[in-house]
């Protein structure tokens, strides 16, 4: 599989650092779609923080691409629900470190989750 980002300069916003506006996957076989993955232990307790809950977000999303033999190097796509505007930061940071400094195409929205306890979720799409 070979993945080429598309970050045109001209005529459009720059992307950020931690962000490009495009990918394109040629060659992949496999395509998988992560639901909404949230920040719950085993027992689906929600972490009691942001960066709990983003630490266990990005370990579940690890778990469920294992189990379809990938890693975050097939990430191409993330979406995040944030429950408050002011995780942005902290969702970024989050997200560049799980992606160990890869860029993808990201959107987050702010999104009132199911449950007050469950501060982001996030979806995946990885190509292998």
């Amino acid at each position: 599989m070979r993945a080429i980002r598309h970050s045109p300069t001209d005529g459009i916003y720059p992307a950020t650092p931690d962000y490009v506006h495009a990918m394109e996957v040629r060659g992949a076989e496999r395509l998988l779609f992560i639901a909404g993955t949230m920040g719950l232990d085993p027992q689906g307790t929600p972490g009691t923080t942001l960066a709990a809950q983003l630490d266990l977000v990005w370990a579940n999303i690890r778990r469920i691409l294992a189990a379809a033999d990938m890693t975050v190097a097939n990430v191409v796509r993330v979406t995040s629900y944030l429950r408050d505007a002011s995780y942005a930061e902290a969702n970024a940071a989050a997200r560049t470190e799980a992606l160990e400094g890869r860029v993808v195409p990201t959107t987050a929205i702010v999104a009132q989750t199911l449950s007050e306890g469950w501060l982001v979720e996030i979806e995946v799409i990885a190509a292998g």
